[in-house]
């Protein structure tokens, strides 16, 4: 979730931010975030993207030929010396939905390992450009352990070829993809033993290859932020479909989260002003746009509603509003940042102008 209150809370606690967009980079820059501790990920990042981050110092982790020309390209026109790190595809399944899949070989993102060799030699002859270390990221919202062990093996492999090339490399970048509890049915690993977990098999294929251990690097995302929000929608009307269900329909829907309609997430929720009555009701949970599949929750266990109960769905914080979008022109809501008793607004709610703001109206079309 990129907006500045977040990069400003991430930087304050001495954390790195993984950005794909010129957008991205000048949010973290503007919260204040040091530019060594960004870095920019994408399968197709823009030369003005590019020219952007190495202007500011920040890291790259570099996806394919194309980019690594570019790279080359910009910092021969500077006197810039461009870190960067190379993303692989492992060729790792995991159990997730297959859009959230980006280890196995079949993927948009990253070089194939059979390029490595024909990489590393081209990068040992750059004398603007710094290889500092390798990168792989097998999926999201994983709860199985053995894909991160089988990762830490296969990258310590690569980090052993590119030291043979004379490479200045000391970074291990293993990615992220640790789940988060969105239903009682989730059983997520802790963070701290999903560290262990990387770590300790980093370690025995380290001492396995003979290498010396490597600066390591994971990217948290969703374990940190997911479960740190809530989003709170008032309860509108219902209708009960005899036999069948009862839609309880909320004001808001997959404008504010589109991951139930585009990978069948779940999620459970709750009403929030009424935590002591009993989950009496099981409804379908309904968004209030012109789509039929716009459904946030199918079979809701929650207390009995009437209109205006305020009904709130837990770890919302990674994928919402970061995804959100204005369809049938709704407004998106506010965000407010809530700790130790105070509460600061850190996204305004938008209203009709903020969505007429950039529309052009031709004068031909003015009656």
């Amino acid at each position: 979730w990129s907006c500045l209150a977040v990069c400003a809370i991430a930087g304050s606690e001495d954390l790195g931010i993984d950005v794909v967009s010129g957008g991205e980079i000048l949010t973290a820059i503007k919260a204040g975030v040091s530019a060594e501790k960004i870095y920019f990920h994408g399968n197709n990042k823009s030369v003005a993207e590019l020219e952007l981050a190495i202007s500011k110092n920040c890291r790259i982790i570099a996806d394919n030929w194309l980019e690594l020309e570019h790279i080359a390209t910009i910092a021969s026109n500077t006197d810039k010396n461009v870190p960067v790190m190379i993303r692989l595809t492992p060729g790792i399944e995991c159990h997730t939905h297959e859009y959230i899949r980006t280890g196995h070989l079949d993927s948009k993102f990253g070089f194939d390992p059979n390029q490595l060799d024909e990489v590393f030699t081209w990068l040992s002859k750059q004398t603007q450009i710094t290889c500092i270390g390798v990168h792989a990221h097998i999926g999201s919202q994983i709860f199985e352990q053995q894909p991160h062990q089988d990762l830490a093996g296969v990258m310590v492999e690569w980090y052993k070829l590119a030291l043979s090339h004379g490479l200045p490399i000391s970074e291990i970048n293993v990615g992220g993809g640790l789940g988060i509890k969105y239903t009682e049915a989730d059983d997520p690993q802790s963070i701290d033993a999903w560290v262990k977990n990387v770590a300790t098999a980093l370690k025995v294929a380290c001492d396995a290859h003979g290498v010396a251990y490597p600066r390591v690097l994971s990217e948290p995302g969703r374990s940190l932020i997911g479960s740190s929000c809530v989003t709170a929608y008032t309860v509108g009307g219902n209708k009960t479909v005899p036999g069948i269900r009862t839609y309880i329909s909320i004001d808001g829907g997959m404008s504010d989260n589109p991951r139930p309609i585009t990978y069948q997430s779940q999620y459970r929720a709750m009403i929030a002003n009424k935590m002591s009555a009993p989950m009496t009701e099981t409804v379908t949970i309904a968004g209030k746009h012109c789509e039929s599949g716009d459904i946030l929750i199918k079979d809701a266990q929650i207390a009995a509603t009437v209109p205006g109960d305020i009904l709130v769905v837990p770890a919302t914080g990674a994928y919402n509003y970061s995804m959100s979008s204005n369809y049938n022109r709704i407004t998106r809501p506010a965000a407010v940042l809530v700790d130790r008793g105070e509460a600061n607004i850190i996204i305004q709610r938008e209203n009709y102008d903020d969505l007429l703001r950039f529309d052009r109206l031709p004068e031909r079309l003015v009656k």
